[in-house]
């Protein structure tokens, strides 16, 4: 592992070929707050990730970066070859936190239409179509009888196939999904990873996905990226996910153990995970 950017770029071409994302020594913070410093990596085409590390490390910052809402303060991001812009269709994003109570009666199906449909009302606008499209993106998550049912009557599992659907709407070369797990128990978190691992497979979709827990992903990623301690490191899980590299992130001494059920348990650093992966 490198602390900063294990991969080296791929030398000539736009970064669109095979490179989705590149950062070179990239810093981002709030004022005068720096969250974290000194990045570089890159993330190729049908990459499954997961973006890890203690909470307030700044994971949420790197997807405001993809989409176009936040710039870096210093170094340089491109994503798809240029410098990312909001709205980018190339991209479906799955937000951490959804307004849904037992009250919402819109129906599933309405809610992924309106995922294709929001930068296309107007002239030309086909209801049908997007109807159709819809259909495909439900059926892509296994979601076909949730159609109809309203969205304050779904399961936390089940909600997030509809979000998860509604982001596959526009067939996004980019799939960025902040913390999806979070309340979902172990059998279903596994059913989601599951899930989402078979889209970028199938769609060679590339994927970043933000996590407290990296043990329902261990076996799909292709590459962690761990923030913590304003530094961010990337690479495989077994290169990244170790006592040494963990130390060498945080400036203190870290330990990376398993259970008896081969869990990752993280114990140190500035946010210890104490019976849990990072």
């Amino acid at each position: 592992m490198r602390r900063e950017g294990l991969d080296d770029p791929p030398g000539g071409g736009s970064g669109d070929v095979g490179s989705v994302i590149r950062a070179d020594g990239l810093e981002v913070g709030y004022r005068d707050h720096v969250v974290w410093k000194d990045a570089s990596f890159t993330v190729e085409r049908g990459e499954f990730i997961a973006l890890i590390g203690p909470n307030g490390a700044g994971k949420t910052t790197l997807f405001r970066l993809l989409l176009g809402l936040q710039r870096p303060r210093a170094g340089t991001l491109t994503v798809f070859g240029v410098r990312p812009e909001r709205g980018n269709p190339r991209i479906g994003y799955v937000p951490q936190r959804h307004t849904i109570d037992n009250e919402t009666n819109v129906e599933s199906e309405t809610l992924v239409r309106l995922g294709g449909s929001g930068a296309r009302w107007g002239p030309g606008f086909s209801w049908r179509a997007e109807r159709e499209a819809a259909a495909v993106a439900l059926r892509a998550v296994g979601a076909t009888e949730l159609a109809h049912r309203p969205l304050g009557a779904l399961s936390g599992g089940e909600l997030q196939r509809i979000f998860l659907a509604e982001a596959l709407i526009g067939n996004p070369e980019m799939l960025l999904l902040d913390e999806p797990l979070s309340n979902l128990d172990l059998r279903r978190s596994r059913e989601l990873v599951e899930l989402v691992h078979g889209l970028v497979q199938s769609r060679h979709v590339t994927t970043l996905l933000v996590a407290h827990d990296i043990n329902p992903l261990i076996e799909c990623l292709d590459k962690v990226i761990y923030v913590a301690n304003g530094h961010v490191a990337t690479g495989r899980p077994d290169e990244v996910l170790t006592s040494e590299g963990l130390s060498a992130l945080y400036g203190v001494s870290v330990e990376v153990l398993h259970d008896s059920r081969n869990n990752i348990v993280i114990v140190g650093g500035e946010n210890p995970h104490e019976g849990r992966g990072p």
